[in-house]
Protein backbone atom coordinates (compact mmCIF):
# COMPACT_ATOMS: atom_id res chain seq x y z
CA UNK A 1 0.00 0.00 0.00
CA UNK A 2 1.49 3.33 -1.13
CA UNK A 3 0.51 6.07 1.30
CA UNK A 4 0.07 9.42 -0.49
CA UNK A 5 2.63 12.10 0.32
CA UNK A 6 1.09 15.27 1.69
CA UNK A 7 3.00 18.52 1.36
CA UNK A 8 2.62 21.16 4.08
CA UNK A 9 0.78 24.30 3.01
CA UNK A 10 3.24 26.65 4.74
CA UNK A 11 4.28 29.54 2.46
CA UNK A 12 5.54 32.67 4.20
CA UNK A 13 5.23 34.94 1.17
CA UNK A 14 1.68 33.85 0.34
CA UNK A 15 0.70 34.06 4.02
CA UNK A 16 1.73 37.70 4.08
CA UNK A 17 -0.14 38.45 0.86
CA UNK A 18 -3.27 36.79 2.21
CA UNK A 19 -3.02 38.61 5.53
CA UNK A 20 -2.58 41.95 3.77
CA UNK A 21 -5.64 41.23 1.60
CA UNK A 22 -7.70 40.33 4.68
CA UNK A 23 -6.48 43.37 6.64
CA UNK A 24 -7.27 45.76 3.78
CA UNK A 25 -10.98 44.91 3.78
CA UNK A 26 -13.32 47.60 5.13
CA UNK A 27 -13.33 46.44 8.75
CA UNK A 28 -11.25 46.82 11.89
CA UNK A 29 -8.25 44.50 12.03
CA UNK A 30 -9.23 41.02 13.16
CA UNK A 31 -12.91 41.90 13.50
CA UNK A 32 -14.10 38.85 11.53
CA UNK A 33 -12.35 36.59 14.04
CA UNK A 34 -12.17 32.94 13.11
CA UNK A 35 -13.42 33.66 9.59
CA UNK A 36 -10.16 35.51 8.94
CA UNK A 37 -8.11 32.52 10.11
CA UNK A 38 -10.26 30.23 7.99
CA UNK A 39 -9.83 32.42 4.91
CA UNK A 40 -6.06 32.41 5.33
CA UNK A 41 -6.06 28.61 5.69
CA UNK A 42 -8.19 28.18 2.57
CA UNK A 43 -5.92 30.50 0.62
CA UNK A 44 -2.84 28.50 1.61
CA UNK A 45 -4.52 25.22 0.67
CA UNK A 46 -5.56 26.60 -2.71
CA UNK A 47 -2.35 28.63 -3.19
CA UNK A 48 -4.37 31.66 -4.17
CA UNK A 49 -5.85 34.91 -2.88
CA UNK A 50 -8.96 34.13 -4.90
CA UNK A 51 -10.60 31.48 -2.74
CA UNK A 52 -13.25 29.19 -4.20
CA UNK A 53 -15.67 26.67 -2.76
CA UNK A 54 -16.42 24.41 -5.70
CA UNK A 55 -18.82 21.46 -5.80
CA UNK A 56 -18.52 20.52 -2.11
CA UNK A 57 -19.37 16.90 -1.35
CA UNK A 58 -19.95 14.88 1.79
CA UNK A 59 -19.02 11.21 1.79
CA UNK A 60 -20.93 9.07 4.29
CA UNK A 61 -19.24 5.71 4.82
CA UNK A 62 -21.28 2.90 6.39
CA UNK A 63 -19.96 -0.29 7.97
CA UNK A 64 -20.76 -2.84 10.64
CA UNK A 65 -18.61 -4.01 13.55
CA UNK A 66 -18.25 -7.53 14.91
CA UNK A 67 -17.61 -6.18 18.39
CA UNK A 68 -21.33 -5.40 18.80
CA UNK A 69 -21.65 -9.08 19.79
CA UNK A 70 -20.10 -8.00 23.12
CA UNK A 71 -23.08 -5.81 24.03
CA UNK A 72 -21.35 -2.46 23.47
CA UNK A 73 -24.23 -0.65 21.75
CA UNK A 74 -27.70 0.42 22.82
CA UNK A 75 -28.98 -0.36 19.32
CA UNK A 76 -28.99 -3.62 17.32
CA UNK A 77 -26.70 -3.99 14.33
CA UNK A 78 -29.65 -3.90 11.91
CA UNK A 79 -29.89 -0.16 12.52
CA UNK A 80 -26.82 0.33 10.29
CA UNK A 81 -28.49 -0.94 7.13
CA UNK A 82 -31.82 0.60 8.12
CA UNK A 83 -30.17 4.01 8.38
CA UNK A 84 -28.49 3.50 5.02
CA UNK A 85 -31.96 2.93 3.62
CA UNK A 86 -33.01 6.18 5.29
CA UNK A 87 -30.13 8.01 3.60
CA UNK A 88 -31.18 6.58 0.24
CA UNK A 89 -34.78 7.65 0.88
CA UNK A 90 -33.55 11.20 1.57
CA UNK A 91 -34.92 11.06 5.10
CA UNK A 92 -31.96 11.54 7.44
CA UNK A 93 -30.56 14.70 9.02
CA UNK A 94 -27.55 14.64 6.69
CA UNK A 95 -29.88 14.61 3.70
CA UNK A 96 -31.66 17.69 5.01
CA UNK A 97 -28.50 19.63 5.84
CA UNK A 98 -26.63 18.69 2.66
CA UNK A 99 -29.59 19.72 0.52
CA UNK A 100 -30.01 22.94 2.50
CA UNK A 101 -26.39 23.89 1.81
CA UNK A 102 -26.15 22.82 -1.83
CA UNK A 103 -23.77 19.98 -1.07
CA UNK A 104 -23.57 16.69 -2.96
CA UNK A 105 -24.06 13.61 -0.77
CA UNK A 106 -22.49 10.23 -1.52
CA UNK A 107 -23.45 7.18 0.55
CA UNK A 108 -20.88 4.38 0.51
CA UNK A 109 -21.39 0.80 1.66
CA UNK A 110 -17.92 0.13 3.06
CA UNK A 111 -18.90 -3.05 4.87
CA UNK A 112 -22.51 -3.28 6.00
CA UNK A 113 -23.83 -6.66 7.11
CA UNK A 114 -26.67 -6.54 4.58
CA UNK A 115 -27.21 -7.11 0.87
CA UNK A 116 -28.65 -3.95 -0.67
CA UNK A 117 -28.37 -5.06 -4.26
CA UNK A 118 -27.83 -2.47 -6.99
CA UNK A 119 -29.35 0.76 -5.70
CA UNK A 120 -29.53 4.25 -7.10
CA UNK A 121 -27.54 6.55 -4.88
CA UNK A 122 -25.55 3.83 -3.13
CA UNK A 123 -21.86 3.39 -3.89
CA UNK A 124 -21.02 -0.28 -3.34
CA UNK A 125 -17.48 -0.67 -2.02
CA UNK A 126 -18.28 -3.44 0.47
CA UNK A 127 -15.08 -5.05 1.72
CA UNK A 128 -16.94 -7.67 3.77
CA UNK A 129 -20.19 -7.96 5.73
CA UNK A 130 -18.79 -6.15 8.74
CA UNK A 131 -15.52 -6.51 10.58
CA UNK A 132 -14.63 -9.38 12.89
CA UNK A 133 -15.08 -9.09 16.64
CA UNK A 134 -11.90 -7.43 17.87
CA UNK A 135 -12.56 -8.78 21.36
CA UNK A 136 -11.55 -12.15 19.87
CA UNK A 137 -9.39 -11.40 16.82
CA UNK A 138 -8.23 -8.51 14.65
CA UNK A 139 -11.13 -6.61 13.10
CA UNK A 140 -9.74 -6.99 9.58
CA UNK A 141 -6.89 -8.66 7.72
CA UNK A 142 -4.03 -6.64 6.19
CA UNK A 143 -5.51 -7.37 2.77
CA UNK A 144 -8.94 -6.09 3.80
CA UNK A 145 -7.33 -2.96 5.23
CA UNK A 146 -5.48 -2.31 1.97
CA UNK A 147 -8.70 -2.76 0.02
CA UNK A 148 -10.56 -0.29 2.24
CA UNK A 149 -7.79 2.29 1.99
CA UNK A 150 -7.60 1.92 -1.79
CA UNK A 151 -11.37 2.27 -2.17
CA UNK A 152 -11.31 5.46 -0.10
CA UNK A 153 -8.54 6.94 -2.22
CA UNK A 154 -10.29 6.03 -5.47
CA UNK A 155 -13.57 7.61 -4.36
CA UNK A 156 -11.91 10.97 -3.73
CA UNK A 157 -9.86 10.72 -6.90
CA UNK A 158 -13.11 10.74 -8.86
CA UNK A 159 -14.56 13.84 -7.14
CA UNK A 160 -14.42 17.07 -9.11
CA UNK A 161 -14.92 19.55 -6.26
CA UNK A 162 -12.38 21.07 -3.88
CA UNK A 163 -14.12 20.50 -0.51
CA UNK A 164 -14.76 17.04 0.94
CA UNK A 165 -16.77 16.50 4.11
CA UNK A 166 -16.69 13.20 5.95
CA UNK A 167 -19.48 11.32 7.71
CA UNK A 168 -20.21 7.78 8.84
CA UNK A 169 -22.80 5.30 10.00
CA UNK A 170 -22.11 2.07 11.84
CA UNK A 171 -23.53 0.58 15.01
CA UNK A 172 -20.55 -0.14 17.27
CA UNK A 173 -18.22 2.38 15.68
CA UNK A 174 -17.82 4.53 18.80
CA UNK A 175 -16.28 1.43 20.39
CA UNK A 176 -13.81 1.12 17.53
CA UNK A 177 -13.09 4.86 17.61
CA UNK A 178 -12.49 4.82 21.39
CA UNK A 179 -10.02 1.96 21.00
CA UNK A 180 -8.20 3.81 18.22
CA UNK A 181 -8.13 6.99 20.29
CA UNK A 182 -6.67 5.23 23.32
CA UNK A 183 -4.00 3.41 21.29
CA UNK A 184 -2.97 6.43 19.22
CA UNK A 185 -3.09 9.16 21.87
CA UNK A 186 -2.25 7.13 25.01
CA UNK A 187 -4.97 9.02 26.84
CA UNK A 188 -6.65 7.04 29.66
CA UNK A 189 -9.34 4.74 28.32
CA UNK A 190 -11.91 6.31 30.65
CA UNK A 191 -11.47 9.58 28.75
CA UNK A 192 -12.03 7.86 25.42
CA UNK A 193 -15.22 5.88 26.06
CA UNK A 194 -18.66 7.48 25.94
CA UNK A 195 -22.34 6.69 25.59
CA UNK A 196 -22.35 6.37 21.81
CA UNK A 197 -25.96 5.90 20.74
CA UNK A 198 -27.18 6.24 24.33
CA UNK A 199 -25.69 3.63 26.65
CA UNK A 200 -26.47 3.72 30.36
CA UNK A 201 -23.64 4.11 32.88
CA UNK A 202 -23.58 0.32 33.19
CA UNK A 203 -23.37 0.02 29.42
CA UNK A 204 -20.48 2.48 29.27
CA UNK A 205 -18.65 0.46 31.93
CA UNK A 206 -19.22 -2.73 29.91
CA UNK A 207 -17.94 -1.02 26.77
CA UNK A 208 -14.80 0.13 28.58
CA UNK A 209 -14.18 -3.38 29.94
CA UNK A 210 -14.50 -4.90 26.45
CA UNK A 211 -12.04 -2.40 24.98
CA UNK A 212 -9.58 -2.81 27.86
CA UNK A 213 -9.54 -6.58 27.46
CA UNK A 214 -9.07 -6.26 23.69
CA UNK A 215 -6.22 -3.77 24.15
CA UNK A 216 -4.46 -6.30 26.37
CA UNK A 217 -5.16 -9.14 23.95
CA UNK A 218 -3.74 -7.21 20.99
CA UNK A 219 -0.87 -5.53 22.82
CA UNK A 220 1.43 -6.12 19.87
CA UNK A 221 -0.53 -3.80 17.55
CA UNK A 222 1.67 -0.71 17.50
CA UNK A 223 1.97 1.02 14.12
CA UNK A 224 -0.94 3.21 12.95
CA UNK A 225 -1.99 0.71 10.28
CA UNK A 226 -1.70 -2.24 12.68
CA UNK A 227 -3.89 -0.40 15.17
CA UNK A 228 -6.41 0.43 12.44
CA UNK A 229 -6.57 -3.16 11.19
CA UNK A 230 -6.94 -4.52 14.73
CA UNK A 231 -9.58 -2.18 16.15
CA UNK A 232 -11.01 -0.16 13.26
CA UNK A 233 -13.97 -0.50 10.96
CA UNK A 234 -14.18 -0.66 7.20
CA UNK A 235 -15.89 2.74 7.15
CA UNK A 236 -13.11 4.21 9.31
CA UNK A 237 -10.36 2.69 7.17
CA UNK A 238 -12.03 3.91 3.98
CA UNK A 239 -12.19 7.40 5.46
CA UNK A 240 -8.45 7.26 6.21
CA UNK A 241 -7.72 6.51 2.56
CA UNK A 242 -10.13 9.20 1.37
CA UNK A 243 -8.63 11.80 3.70
CA UNK A 244 -5.09 11.09 2.57
CA UNK A 245 -6.00 11.32 -1.11
CA UNK A 246 -8.07 14.48 -0.58
CA UNK A 247 -5.16 16.26 1.11
CA UNK A 248 -2.73 15.03 -1.55
CA UNK A 249 -5.02 16.70 -4.11
CA UNK A 250 -5.06 19.90 -2.02
CA UNK A 251 -8.76 19.66 -1.25
CA UNK A 252 -10.26 21.07 1.94
CA UNK A 253 -11.18 18.35 4.44
CA UNK A 254 -14.27 19.04 6.57
CA UNK A 255 -13.90 16.90 9.69
CA UNK A 256 -17.08 15.88 11.51
CA UNK A 257 -17.28 14.28 14.96
CA UNK A 258 -15.81 11.54 17.10
CA UNK A 259 -15.69 8.70 14.55
CA UNK A 260 -14.41 10.85 11.69
CA UNK A 261 -11.76 12.37 13.94
CA UNK A 262 -10.60 8.89 14.97
CA UNK A 263 -9.94 8.17 11.29
CA UNK A 264 -8.01 11.42 11.08
CA UNK A 265 -5.88 10.35 14.07
CA UNK A 266 -4.65 7.45 11.95
CA UNK A 267 -4.09 9.66 8.91
CA UNK A 268 -2.12 12.19 10.98
CA UNK A 269 0.20 9.47 12.28
CA UNK A 270 0.88 8.50 8.66
CA UNK A 271 1.15 12.02 7.20
CA UNK A 272 1.26 14.80 9.83
CA UNK A 273 0.91 17.59 7.25
CA UNK A 274 -2.67 16.49 6.59
CA UNK A 275 -3.71 18.76 9.47
CA UNK A 276 -2.98 21.80 7.28
CA UNK A 277 -5.93 20.77 5.08
CA UNK A 278 -8.42 20.04 7.87
CA UNK A 279 -11.25 22.30 8.92
CA UNK A 280 -12.76 20.94 12.15
CA UNK A 281 -16.49 21.45 11.84
CA UNK A 282 -17.55 21.07 15.47
CA UNK A 283 -16.89 19.62 18.89
CA UNK A 284 -19.14 16.63 19.43
CA UNK A 285 -20.98 15.91 22.65
CA UNK A 286 -19.56 12.36 22.60
CA UNK A 287 -17.19 11.80 25.49
CA UNK A 288 -13.62 11.96 24.27
CA UNK A 289 -14.05 14.15 21.22
CA UNK A 290 -12.89 17.31 22.95
CA UNK A 291 -9.78 15.49 24.21
CA UNK A 292 -9.20 14.11 20.73
CA UNK A 293 -9.36 17.61 19.25
CA UNK A 294 -6.99 18.93 21.89
CA UNK A 295 -4.56 16.12 21.09
CA UNK A 296 -4.57 17.28 17.46
CA UNK A 297 -4.29 20.96 18.38
CA UNK A 298 -7.60 21.53 16.59
CA UNK A 299 -10.06 24.39 17.04
CA UNK A 300 -13.58 23.45 15.94
CA UNK A 301 -15.80 26.05 14.31
CA UNK A 302 -19.02 25.05 16.07
CA UNK A 303 -20.11 23.66 19.43
CA UNK A 304 -23.77 22.73 19.15
CA UNK A 305 -23.91 19.66 21.37
CA UNK A 306 -24.18 17.37 18.34
CA UNK A 307 -23.53 13.63 18.62
CA UNK A 308 -25.37 12.25 15.62
CA UNK A 309 -22.56 11.57 13.16
CA UNK A 310 -23.55 11.12 9.51
CA UNK A 311 -21.43 14.15 8.58
CA UNK A 312 -24.07 16.50 10.00
CA UNK A 313 -21.47 18.79 11.57
CA UNK A 314 -19.60 18.98 8.27
CA UNK A 315 -22.74 20.09 6.45
CA UNK A 316 -23.62 22.67 9.10
CA UNK A 317 -20.11 24.19 8.97
CA UNK A 318 -20.09 24.51 5.18
CA UNK A 319 -21.73 27.99 5.14
CA UNK A 320 -18.79 29.29 7.19
CA UNK A 321 -16.41 28.21 4.42
CA UNK A 322 -18.54 30.10 1.91
CA UNK A 323 -18.51 33.15 4.20
CA UNK A 324 -14.72 33.05 4.54
CA UNK A 325 -14.25 32.83 0.78
CA UNK A 326 -16.88 35.44 -0.01
CA UNK A 327 -15.60 38.18 2.26
CA UNK A 328 -12.12 37.88 0.77
CA UNK A 329 -13.43 37.84 -2.79
CA UNK A 330 -16.26 40.38 -2.52
CA UNK A 331 -15.68 42.87 0.29
CA UNK A 332 -14.43 46.30 -0.71
CA UNK A 333 -10.98 47.48 0.35
CA UNK A 334 -10.43 50.76 2.15
CA UNK A 335 -9.06 52.23 -1.07
CA UNK A 336 -11.83 50.98 -3.39
CA UNK A 337 -14.55 52.19 -1.01
CA UNK A 338 -12.79 55.49 -0.22
CA UNK A 339 -12.94 54.68 3.49
CA UNK A 340 -10.29 56.12 5.80
CA UNK A 341 -8.01 53.66 7.54
CA UNK A 342 -7.20 53.61 11.24
CA UNK A 343 -4.51 55.93 12.53
CA UNK A 344 -3.33 53.23 14.95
Amino acid sequence: MQIPFIAPTADAALSQILQDAINNKTKPLGSLGRLEELAAQLGLIQRSTRISIEQPAILVFAGDHGVVAEGVSAYPQDVTWQMVENFLADGAAINVFARQNGCALHVIDAGVNHDFGPRAGLVDRKVARGTRNFALEAAMSPQELDTALEHGMALVRDLSGNVVGFGEMGIGNTTAAAALMHKLTRLPLSQCVGAGTGLSSEGIARKQQVIAAAINKHAGAASPLEVLATFGGFEIAMMVGAMLKAAEQRKVLLIDGFIVTSALLVAVRLQPAILDYCVFAHCSDENGHRMMLENLGARPLLNLGLRLGEGTGSALALPLLHAAANFVNEMATFASASVSTSDQ
